[in-house]
């Protein structure tokens, strides 16, 4: 979930920087903590971290804040949030993988690995969409997370205690539904599109999506503070602080007493599906969008986006990555995040070769758009890392 109310975004690193010093690495840790708690202390939110990955890949940490207010235990580098929409990345490039394999094409139709489910066909577009389409966004299929029917039924499954809708029933809520657009004829972030993608992923290997993603991306990167997303007591987790009168009648505070979340966040799977550190989330961009997070070559069939409106030419998405091709720190790769109680944000600047995250755990004032924390803090990190590496 995120990007359809914000395209918060982040290939190649395009310039020579300069290398950082230790001394001025040491500067930069106490500058994104004075950055953070600045923050903090001017939004009031609970708490947050941050991380920047440098151009030899030493990543720099700081944190801020509470991660469980009413228990007073205090946020550090290690705490691990839920980074909802970020996790379309590792699906992507999970798919770009098996097609190096030769397993699957970004040509071929999603029919020709789900079309033996019985919904099949009353999926809209289910005849001509491509596993390209879903990775871009393209397929025309609506966003259930945004359809009351979904909200309605997920609000119910909460206050029930009960656990989360599996892959196929999250794809039941748009079959019934008519077609945005056709397929490839236009763009619209669709959570179910990614959700359909995690059932191809299954079908190709006959084996769990999270099991491949692991093999494939987590082990081989060392990102071992980035585990799935598929249960309630996730060890560590911050306590997430969400908005009231929220679309799924979730309390404020997410997690009770003892922290675990009074939701199941299975519900997003491949839609997001994963909890982690701003750490790793900045290593995890490093790698990516330093060409090393597959053996054969990858990125420019990450980055061959298409745009994602008509009055917006310089905003693309491509295979799971929004790009910015003009900033006023050059072209941006990355992808942001939001899940009740939680915003995080990942953005790779590629003309410094520079990763920048960083995780809160409260979408009070963000996802309802009170406030400008969000840009405004990836503004000030883009300036802090970018001139370090100058």
């Amino acid at each position: 979930m995120w990007f359809r109310r914000s395209l918060v975004a982040a290939c190649f690193w395009l310039s020579v920087a300069t290398p950082v010093a230790a001394q001025d690495r040491a500067d930069l840790a106490a500058s994104l903590k004075q950055t953070l708690d600045e923050f903090r202390d001017r939004y009031e939110f609970p708490g947050a971290t941050a991380a920047i990955a440098l151009p030899d890949g030493e990543v720099v940490v700081a944190s801020t804040g509470l991660a469980d207010v009413e228990a007073d235990r205090a946020m550090t580098p290690e705490t691990p949030m839920l980074a909802a929409s970020i996790g379309k990345m590792f699906v992507a490039a999970t798919l770009l993988a098996l097609e190096n394999g030769g397993q699957l094409s970004r040509d071929d139709l999603i029919a020709e690995h789900l079309g033996d489910r019985t919904w099949f066909d009353t999926l809209p577009n289910g005849d001509s969409i491509t596993i390209g389409h879903l990775l871009r966004h393209q397929s025309g299929l609506p966003d259930h997370p945004h359809l009351p029917e979904f909200q309605a039924a997920q609000a119910a499954r909460i206050a029930a205690g009960e656990s989360s809708f599996a892959p196929d029933e999250l794809v039941a809520f748009v079959l019934a539904q008519p077609a945005l657009f056709p397929a490839g004829a236009g763009w619209a972030y669709t959570d179910t599109g990614y959700i359909l993608l995690g059932l191809a992923i299954e079908a190709v290997t006959g084996r769990p999506y999270y099991t491949v993603v692991r093999e494939t991306l987590l082990d081989p990167l060392g990102l071992d503070a980035t585990t799935p997303s598929d249960r309630r007591d996730i060890e560590g987790l911050a306590v997430g602080y969400t908005v009231p009168d929220n679309p799924f009648g979730l309390p404020r505070r997410t997690a009770d007493a003892a922290g675990w979340l009074v939701w199941d966040p299975a519900v997003e799977w491949t839609g997001g599906g994963f909890a982690t550190t701003s750490g790793d989330l900045a290593r995890w961009g490093h790698a990516l969008f330093g060409g090393e997070a597959l053996d054969a070559p990858y990125l420019t069939r990450m980055l061959d986006g298409v745009p994602v409106a008509p009055d917006a030419p310089g905003i693309r998405y491509g295979a799971g990555v929004a790009i910015y091709t003009k900033t006023p720190h050059g072209p941006v790769y990355g992808h942001g995040g939001w899940i009740p109680g939680y915003v995080s944000s990942l953005r790779h600047y590629a003309d410094f070769g520079v990763s920048v995250a960083f995780q809160i755990n409260t979408d009070a004032g963000i996802v309802d758009d009170t406030n400008d924390l969000v840009p405004a803090l990836e503004s000030a990190l883009a300036e802090l890392a970018s001139a370090m590496v100058r």
